[in-house]
């Protein structure tokens, strides 16, 4: 579609009006996470773009009907461009920019209701979609795609103010109820974003629309309410609203009682001056003095109106003040692809934590909100200046400034949470619905958000939800084994073991072209089977079946160790042996292998039948001392001729770096002397068991409780928090 007019932008600058409240741009394009690199594909991409479209009630792209004939030759493949990586923005604006230039309807129409499900922050695109919609002659769906764009971002002033310009533009103001349904588009408009420290232009708007239908009254009441608002212009409002009552008379700009209630009073106050002045003359008889007319007190109203008005705003500039510093501070109300530095962020937070904290301040002025429908609207003119309460700390005023803040931090997690925080304990539906807003549209792709929505779930007793989420996000995000376990483990404390088996199982068949996941499933589900199931045999099976596909895993061998050394050595003493044969034989490395035949020989020891048994187990560990010892120093040390491994003598010659120090073993007191080191002679082990004993005291081979630590299956394996 051809250009028309100058208020059709260029579709690469998002289409933005000028102004400091303007949101301008989508989503930041940020780095996956380790995590979610895992994950290849868009499997839940059209997924997302329903949810997205469902939730502001888009018609969906299939629904289109094909106004223009074919598509334009090349839109499939930029179609195809953005939907293989919607968080390109670029590809986006491609696919749009061509729409446009093909003049092609039904192209522009399916691109923007595809982009927006993805990007419904972005105002400027959701003004071209409805002066699209106008210029092609259909009005009602451009005033459907500008209230879609208001539930998308309620707080866009510019989206409200074009909006109803739209409404001005297309309605017949001769129908009284087209006045009607405007004051109403501005009472909506007022109500939801009126709060905003920018919403200037729409209350102006609003004062001005009133003036020209005459309405000074409520022209007044409008004024009234701006002045208890604190806003960038707000001196700017007084001024005007000054020489707004100076300009009419009274009786034209205040409600009857406001009116009738000030020139009662002025009466009495002219009265009591003139008695003042004619002190000492004589009085006039009762019922001859002259009352003053209604224009001998309009100055002495008009007095009173400012000194009242006055009063609100000092009190109005003194809310102001206070958060004149934390407004400047922020440098992007609006969002933009491009990543927020940390003093935004900073900036954000500190204002946050700082309306929190004027919830419970003693000096905080009584809070009171805009009338949401036109009878509250009378009721507060009726009202006029009587009440002088601000508008200031309070709830309201938190959640306007979380809702902006969300508009230019929507791509972090923290700001998000800290809401649901927030609302949490006041309302778990509305927290549900922050939660919904955050996973289904702006963090579609931040697993850590979901998973914190399923937590939130779980543990309110939504277990069904829960699993919804968690099943949802598996599917848009396919492969990540922290979903898995989180759905596992669901299962687990909902006290279906069944299902959590049948998850990990699941997973340990899915992974079997991934060696290191799959063994990583398997050690999970021989733990479940274990420990809770109480199938020790069932256990035993997944980790052999794990170790035929990855021999050279030293955790599966480990986990196998651990689970016959657990077992009862009176039932099959031989097991342990056979787990450390298995590590022996495979392509371990040669310090691993020494600690497995370490403790074979410990359990030997503390649980071998015959003495002999023990002896049998020692000599084969001293063999395989023999054998690996001095790999495994010369793998530490590494070659004498590596220049690396070199240090200088003192005549700068280069000489072999001395081995480390072997480790200090633990002070064990003893009641009795300490058996004779053994020497080389291998044959003295036969001599008696009395020299068996010295085996754990050799410092190059540590202790047993040097053993506990490289043996931690635990650690390093879980993902990093």
């Amino acid at each position: 579609m051809a250009a028309e007019g100058s208020d059709l932008e260029d579709l690469s600058s998002n289409g933005l009006m000028e102004g400091p409240s303007a949101p301008e741009a989508t989503e930041a394009v940020q780095p996956p996470t380790e995590m979610e690199e895992v994950s290849e594909g868009n499997g839940g991409e059209e997924a997302s773009e329903a949810a997205a479209a469902t939730a502001y009630n888009m018609p969906l792209v299939e629904n289109e009907e094909e106004e223009d004939g074919e598509l334009p030759a090349d839109f499939d493949r930029l179609w195809k461009l953005a939907h293989d990586n919607p968080q390109d923005f670029s590809s986006w604006t491609d696919l749009l920019q061509y729409s446009e230039q093909e003049s092609h309807m039904t192209a522009s129409r399916r691109a923007l209701v595809a982009f927006l499900a993805r990007y419904p922050l972005c105002y400027g695109y959701w003004k071209k979609f409805a002066d699209l919609e106008r210029r092609a002659g259909y009005t009602n769906k451009a005033q459907e795609v500008c209230v879609q764009g208001l539930k998308a971002i309620p707080l866009s002033v510019d989206l409200w103010i074009h909006y109803i310009n739209l409404l001005l533009g297309t309605l017949n103001m001769n129908l009284p109820e087209s006045s009607h349904c405007i004051r109403s588009a501005f009472e909506e408009a007022v109500a939801a974003a009126g709060l905003d420290f920018h919403s200037d232009r729409l209350w102006e708007l609003y004062i001005e629309w009133e003036k020209e239908q005459g309405d000074m009254k409520a022209a007044t009441g409008v004024y009234d309410r701006i002045l208890r608002v604190p806003t960038q212009l707000y001196s700017s409002h007084y001024e005007k609203f000054k020489t707004h009552l100076n300009a009419h008379a009274p009786k034209d700009v205040l409600s009857a009682e406001e009116y009738e209630g000030l020139l009662e009073e002025s009466k009495q106050i002219h009265k009591t001056e003139k008695a003042e002045l004619a002190e000492g003359e004589d009085e006039l008889p009762p019922g001859e003095e002259k009352e003053p007319t209604e224009e001998e007190v309009i100055p002495k109203m008009r007095e009173l109106l400012l000194a009242r008005r006055e009063k609100v705003y000092q009190d109005l500039e003194g809310e102001v003040r206070k958060r004149w510093n934390f407004e400047e501070a922020i440098k992007r109300p609006y969002f933009h692809v491009k990543p927020l530095d940390r003093t935004q962020l900073k900036a954000w937070h500190s204002y946050l934590d700082w309306e929190l904290t004027q919830l419970g301040g003693g000096d905080e002025k009584e809070v009171e909100t805009e009338p949401d429908t036109m009878e509250g609207q009378e009721e507060e003119q009726k009202e006029g200046s009587k009440s002088s309460g601000i508008i200031a700390g309070g709830d309201r005023r938190v959640r306007i400034l979380f809702e902006r803040c969300l508009i230019a931090c929507a791509l972090y997690e923290e700001f998000w949470t800290k809401y649901v925080q927030y609302l949490e304990p006041q309302s778990l539906y509305e927290a549900r619905g922050v939660f919904r807003r955050a996973c289904e549209i702006h963090l579609a792709h931040k697993h850590t958000m979901h998973l914190q929505w399923a937590t939130f779930e779980e543990r309110h007793g939504d277990l069904t939800e829960a699993r919804r989420v968690l099943e949802s996000l598996e599917t848009s995000i396919p492969g990540l084994a922290m979903v898995r376990l989180r759905r596992a483990g669901l299962e687990r404390r909902a006290g279906r073991l069944d299902e959590s088996e049948a998850l990990l199982r699941d997973a340990v068949v899915q992974a079997k072209e991934t060696p290191h996941l799959h063994a990583f499933y398997s050690i999970k589900l021989a733990r479940l089977l274990l420990k809770l199931c109480k199938n020790p045999s069932k256990a035993r099976g997944v980790l052999q079946e794990a170790l035929e596909i990855s021999p050279d895993n030293g955790k599966l061998h480990l986990n196998l160790l651990e689970l016959e050394v657990s077992g009862d050595p009176r039932g099959s003493p031989e097991g342990v042996q056979q787990c450390v044969t298995r590590a022996l034989a495979a392509p371990l490395s040669p310090r691993t292998k020494i600690l497995f035949s370490q403790r074979g020989l410990q359990y030997a020891e503390d649980y071998g039948t015959s003495v002999q048994s023990v002896l049998t187990v020692y000599e084969e560990h001293q063999k395989l001392l023999k054998e690996l010892g001095n790999k495994k120093r010369r793998a530490e040390n590494g070659d004498g001729e590596d220049p690396e491994k070199m240090s200088k003598g003192e005549d700068g010659s280069a000489v072999p770096a001395p081995p480390p120090a072997p480790p200090t073993m633990p002070h064990v007191p003893m009641t009795t002397p300490p058996p004779p080191m053994m020497g080389g002679d291998m044959s003295a082990a036969h001599a008696g068991y009395a020299g068996y004993g010295s085996w754990y005291q050799q410092p190059q081979y540590g202790g047993y409780g040097g053993y506990q630590q490289p043996w931690n299956y635990n650690q390093g394996y879980y993902p990093p928090s």
